[in-house]
C-alpha cells in the first residue's frame, strides 16, 4: 500500500492507496473494524478451547487417577500446560486490543512452556515403555537435549528483550 498525500486548505489528508485507487476513510474503517473482531473471536476461541481443555483434563484425570497414579498425573500437568499456552495467547489478543501493538515476550513465554511440555511428554512416554532399546533411549535423550538448548536459547532471548530500551523511552 502507498500512502498519498493530498492538500485540502493548507492541511494534508493521508488516503491509503490499493492499485493505484485511494481507498474511502469508510473502507479503511470497516476493514478496522473487521480486523478488530477477528482478534475478538480469535481471543474468545482461545479461552473457550482453554476451559474445554481443563474440564477435559479434570475429567480424564478423576477417570484414571486411581487405577494409573503416575499416567493420570503426568497427563494432567501435560494439559494443564496446554492451558496456559492457550490463556496465553488469549492474555496476548487482550494486551494487542488495548495497545495495537504485539511483544515479543508473551510469545517467548509460550515457547518455553511448549518446550517444557514437550519435555515432560517424551519423559512420560519413555516412563511407560515396557521395552525400552538403546536406540530409543538415545534418540529422547537427544529429543531432551534439543528442548533444554531452545528453553536456553529463548531464556536469553526474554532476557535480552526485557533489557532492550522500550519505543518511547530515551
Amino acid at each position: 500500500m502507498d500512502e498519498k498525500r493530498q492538500e485540502t486548505g493548507g492541511s494534508f489528508l493521508s488516503r491509503q492507496v490499493i492499485f493505484g485507487r485511494p481507498m474511502s476513510a469508510a473502507t479503511i474503517g470497516v476493514m478496522e473494524t473487521l480486523d478488530r473482531w477477528g482478534y475478538i473471536t480469535a481471543g474468545i476461541s482461545f479461552l473457550l478451547l482453554g476451559m474445554a481443555v481443563f474440564v477435559h483434563a479434570w475429567y480424564v484425570f478423576a477417570i484414571t487417577v486411581g487405577s494409573k497414579l503416575i499416567p493420570a498425573v503426568l497427563g494432567m500437568v501435560h494439559d494443564l500446560l496446554l492451558v496456559i499456552i492457550l490463556l496465553e495467547l488469549f492474555r496476548t489478543i487482550i494486551n494487542f486490543l488495548k495497545t495495537k501493538t504485539i511483544t515479543l515476550e508473551p510469545f517467548l513465554y509460550i515457547c518455553i512452556i511448549a518446550s517444557t511440555r514437550r519435555i515432560l511428554t517424551t519423559g512420560a512416554q519413555i516412563a511407560n515403555l515396557e521395552d525400552l532399546t538403546d536406540d530409543l533411549f538415545h534418540r529422547y535423550l537427544l529429543d531432551v537435549g534439543a528442548n533444554v538448548l531452545v528453553i536456553v536459547a529463548l531464556v536469553i532471548a526474554l532476557y535480552m528483550v526485557r533489557k532492550a530500551p522500550q519505543p518511547g523511552t530515551a
